[in-house]
């Protein structure tokens, strides 16, 4: 347990979303950036190793992970990928849930994405469901993999971009082409696009959507730019969890440039203290993550 772990039983909160222990996952590199960007960023097994360790004593529970080939670039090989595994779990044991993406970022099929996703079987994954799910056709494929990943005990997560993907994740729940009772999505507040900047008001969207389909799963968000840290106090303040991170921003809440991911974590959790949200231990989130949700606000 680290310094900043919160000593509060999961039993003994209320079964308020808003009110139970708040994941923190920390983004450290994407598949974009590299040190040009910041020269603190993460790229190797090592590094990301090390980058671990510092964000689970500033506060997450989770690490999303993207490895890097040999010239930096995104790759989603899963040799690369169980070596940063294994270095990550020799630096902080369970303490941490990896989870692996699969985005493509324009290189990789669905059918590869899926095929890395058998061959690693991680502990946690993060897919688009644009990709995997682009059209009717490819949904028989889709929820076999999905069905696979359950029985593997492996825990999705469902990336959506706006409201009319919230509508779509909802049909496809309904027609069992995601299965499962207890799922896990992601809001993305914008775009991975030069100069994005998001702001805690894009967060509405999702929520409405949400509302509309009496939505009934695990959420967290992820943002771009200095407000970060608002939008995922936002997030927090409504009962979802968050993801920070050099991924898609580089800077503190005052418009300096962050030292690295560990800065981008504390600054959530010490907006957290402030809400009366603990922050989970990992531990505490594969819990909750495992269990139903009570409703959504």
């Amino acid at each position: 347990m680290t310094a900043f772990a919160t000593k509060i039983p999961l039993d003994d909160l209320s079964t308020d979303a808003a009110w139970q222990p708040l994941i923190i996952a920390v983004a450290p590199n994407g598949a974009r950036r590299t040190k040009v960007d910041h020269p603190s960023l993460p790229m190797t097994a090592r590094e990301s190793a090390d980058e671990a360790v510092q964000c689970r004593d500033a506060g997450a529970s989770m690490i999303h992970l993207h490895v890097r080939d040999r010239d930096g670039g995104h790759s989603l090989d899963a040799d690369l990928y169980r070596g940063a595994t294994s270095a990550i779990r020799a630096a902080v044991g369970d303490d941490v849930i990896i989870q692996v993406t699969t985005e493509a970022v324009g290189i990789y099929s669905a059918a590869e994405q899926m095929a890395m996703v058998r061959d690693v079987r991680p502990e946690a994954i993060s897919t688009a469901v644009r990709e995997l799910v682009p059209d009717e056709a490819a949904e028989r494929g889709a929820a076999e993999f999905y069905t696979w990943a359950a029985r593997e005990n492996i825990a999705v997560q469902f990336i959506l971009y706006d409201g009319d993907d919230v509508m779509r994740f909802s049909d496809l729940r309904k027609r069992g082409v995601i299965p499962g009772d207890v799922v896990s999505v992601l809001y993305v507040l914008g775009r991975y696009a030069k100069d994005q900047k998001s702001r805690p008001s894009d967060l509405l969207e999702f929520m409405d959507a949400a509302r509309s389909v009496s939505a009934d799963w695990h959420w967290s968000m992820c943002a771009f730019g200095p407000l970060e840290s608002a939008c995922a106090l936002s997030a927090a303040s409504f009962g979802g969890h968050v993801r920070v991170g050099m991924e898609n921003n580089l800077y503190l809440s005052d418009g300096t440039l962050t030292p690295g991911n560990a800065a981008l974590v504390h600054q959530v959790l010490d907006g957290a203290t402030l809400l009366g949200r603990p922050v989970a231990t990992a531990a505490q989130a594969r819990e909750i993550l495992a269990s139903p949700v009570a409703g959504v606000l």
